[in-house]
């Protein structure tokens, strides 16, 4: 006698009958558009959605180390498939189907199995020892990024990034501008009154960097968090909600803050805003101090290259800002005394 197929039901491997587990009809079927990765995907999917193993187990790695399987010890292969960007591999045991995708900064391990003790496990067993931690630097601080993955919905990437001690960096900027950020950087969570940071100013004058600063120093009470897609988060109020109300991954329960850090949003702050960018602008005030905001230690900081005049009067309005900061260029003599007055460069200043 043959031996069955691995992914038709036991049931159906031998005759046509719908089996007794299947809580729901299921067909799944493969376009033009499809590929192996996506095959792949599908027979897992069979496995889970027809009840033959319901439960399901997945986490996202980071950083994976070279030599790193990303599966149980006693998980047959039973497809793989790799090419340039990415590789799949698929797996099975004995209750369980293991599916390991992995492409150059990370991976995914997806187990579905007959019950959630042994979904659990087996991812575990599957991760273990997998994820490479880097080795951490006296002046990197931990960041956040998020972004909209067509396959996986709001997506958080741990990264830790260069951010110099606010001493070091602090002569690079105007007295004004210095000054403003010296209280910013003495701040605590008793000290929050407004959830909005604007950081505005012409390109290249620092504000990006000031913000990795901050980061770095107040590390110790608030997550940072860069939101790559801007334009879609307050466009979309699923992906709005998912990071302003979501599960609070990452910060190991402590109750810390958030600052999510929007880079360059001219358009979604600008004076027309209200009538180009519809419910995005609405959406933005709303989670500073509207009610998608309440009960959420979230703040929210944003950097334009817009002057101040041309900036929305609701965004810049009394109590709704925490600081707002123009980041200009150095004056002469500040200039001057940054390079040296024998450096080259001082006679063109």
């Amino acid at each position: 006698m043959p031996s069955a197929h691995p992914f038709l039901p036991r049931e159906q491997a031998t005759n046509d009958s719908p089996p007794p587990h299947s809580p729901l009809p299921l067909r799944l079927g493969l376009s033009d558009d499809s590929t192996l990765h996506t095959a792949l995907d599908a027979l897992l999917l069979r496995r889970f959605a027809s009840g033959e193993q319901p439960f399901a187990r997945a986490a996202s790695l980071q950083q994976v180390r070279p030599e790193a399987g990303l599966l149980p010890e006693d998980a047959t292969v039973l497809y793989s498939f790799r090419d340039s960007d990415r590789s799949t591999v698929l797996a099975e045991g004995e209750g369980f189907t293991v599916e390991a995708e992995r492409w150059r900064r990370g991976a995914q391990v997806t187990v579905v199995a007959v019950d959630d003790e042994l979904a659990e496990q087996v991812l575990a067993r599957a991760v273990e020892g997998a994820e490479l931690e880097p080795e951490p630097q006296p002046d990197d601080v931990e960041m956040g990024f998020w972004h909209l993955s067509p396959r996986r919905g709001p997506h958080r990437t741990r990264r830790r990034i260069g951010a110099s001690p606010w001493e070091e960096v602090r002569p690079n900027y105007s007295a004004p501008v210095a000054e403003a950020v010296d209280r910013l950087m003495k701040l605590t969570p008793d000290d929050v009154t407004g959830r909005l940071l604007l950081l505005h100013g012409p390109p290249g004058t620092g504000k990006t960097s000031a913000l990795r600063t901050l980061a770095r120093s107040w590390q110790d009470w608030c997550r940072v968090d860069c939101v790559l897609d801007p334009e879609r988060l307050f466009n979309d109020p699923g992906y709005l909600m998912d990071i302003s109300i979501g599960e609070e991954d990452g910060d190991g329960g402590s109750g810390k803050w958030r600052l999510l850090l929007l880079e360059d949003c001219d358009e979604l702050i600008r004076g027309e805003a209200k009538h180009a960018a519809g419910q995005a602008l609405s959406r933005l005030l709303n989670l500073t101090d509207g009610l998608l905001g309440q009960g959420r230690n979230v703040l929210v900081g944003i950097t334009t290259n817009e002057d101040l005049e041309r900036l929305h009067p609701a965004v810049v309005r009394p109590g709704r800002c925490l600081a707002r900061i123009e980041v200009g260029p150095l004056t002469r003599a500040e200039a001057l005394g940054w390079l040296g007055r024998g450096h080259p460069a001082a006679a063109s200043v």
